[in-house]
Formats: structure tokens, C-alpha cells, sequence
């Protein structure tokens, strides 16, 4: 999922781009993201951040405002981006949250109200997938489990980068975790094209780093 081409958008299927946020001036949005937040509470912080540990050196994209308003997830979108099948892999970092350390990817992105997410948390250590519908977010078991199964629990280390992964295809989702495949969703709430970007939750403090994004 990391072999990667650079370009400057997404213009026809096949195309891919990794935004590794080097050439933005740290404490800047980066251009061509929109700044959108699901719900109420303070306002989000999205910035360009100086990182020595960043996967590709120098910089990293944070989420930095630490309200811990139960519900109030943060999002940064990429604007040029719409489309309905792909791929999306991440390099997270969770430095801190009291309730919450959630790392997430989101995609088929309508609007704040209207996406597709998957997350793996530090302090509860799973990964779980949900569609925020009508602003109501909603976990989505994995395939061949049980309905109201919330994800898996597996081993999400703080202050470590970590790669978060998803593949979609019509209604199947495929997500990884640290080059590992944990499980499949089946699901088809949203099947129109839609934007990609990053997500956190409440008072996660979270760093991202080479967001690879494979149009299909």
C-alpha cells in the first residue's frame, strides 16, 4: 500500500499521491485542506509541526486542540479529492488525550455529518470502523462476526508511528494495521464518490505523516 507515486492531484483513476507535509511552514495549514469538525466543543487545531522523528523528516500534520468534549471529532479534508474506490494508508503518532487517543482515516466524505471511518485508539487498544450518518456514528462489525461486534482489539502503542490502512471497493472494506490485515466490513450506506482526510476524537493530540492516497 506504500509504493507510491508523487503527484500533484487525483485527477484520473489510477492516480495516488502521498502528502508528507514537508514543504508547508510549520504552524500552517497545508494547501488545499479544509479545516471541519463533527459536532460541538472547542474549535479544532489542525497544523504543519516539526517532528525529528517523523517517518519523512522534517515535518508532520497535527491535530493539536485537546477539548475532550465527549463526541467532538476533528477532521482535515483534502479538497481536490473525489473519488469512490481506492486505497488510504496513514503514519499516526499518539502523544496525548486523557479520555481518547484515536487516530483515524475517513473517506466517501459528504460533508461533516456524512463519512466513512476507521480508528485505532492508544488507550482502548482496537480498531474499529464506523459511518458517521446524519452527524450519528455507528460501528460496523467485522464480516463474519457477530452484528454489534465493535471491531478487534489489538495492541495500539502511544508515542509510537504506527501505519493505519484501508482498501474500499464498492461495499467491502479492508483494514490493516501495521501491514497487517485485521478484518473485512461489508456495508453500503455511502456508495457515491466522496472526499479522503484525517480524523480524531476529543482530546487526542494525534501526528500523521505520509498519507498515502491510491485512487481506483
Amino acid at each position: 500500500m506504500r509504493q507510491l507515486i508523487l503527484l500533484l492531484a487525483l485527477p484520473v483513476i489510477g492516480a495516488a499521491k502521498t502528502f508528507n507535509f514537508d514543504s508547508v511552514q510549520p504552524g500552517s495549514l497545508p494547501p488545499g485542506w479544509t479545516v471541519a469538525m463533527t459536532h460541538t466543543g472547542g474549535a479544532p487545531k489542525w497544523e504543519v509541526l516539526s517532528d525529528p522523528t517523523a517517518p519523512s523528516k522534517p515535518n508532520v500534520f497535527a491535530q493539536t486542540s485537546s477539548d475532550p468534549t465527549d463526541g467532538r471529532f476533528p477532521l482535515a479534508i483534502s479538497d481536490k479529492s473525489n473519488f469512490q474506490n481506492g486505497e488510504l494508508s496513514v503514519c499516526c503518532k499518539a502523544i496525548s488525550g486523557k479520555g481518547d487517543q484515536g487516530a483515524g482515516l475517513v473517506w466517501r466524505y459528504r460533508d461533516p455529518n456524512n463519512y466513512y471511518i476507521v480508528r485505532a485508539n492508544a488507550l482502548e487498544d482496537n480498531v474499529v470502523r464506523y459511518k458517521e450518518q446524519n452527524g450519528r456514528r455507528t460501528s460496523l462489525a467485522p464480516k463474519g462476526t457477530p452484528a454489534g461486534t465493535y471491531g478487534v482489539n489489538h495492541k495500539v502503542p502511544t508515542r509510537t508511528w504506527n501505519t493505519l490502512g484501508v482498501t474500499f471497493n464498492g461495499g467491502l472494506f479492508t483494514v490493516y494495521f501495521n501491514g497487517e490485515k485485521l478484518f473485512d466490513v461489508e456495508d453500503s450506506t455511502f456508495r457515491d464518490t466522496g472526499k479522503v482526510g484525517l480524523w480524531t476524537k476529543a482530546g487526542s493530540v494525534i501526528y500523521f505523516d505520509d498519507f498515502d492516497v491510491i485512487q481506483k
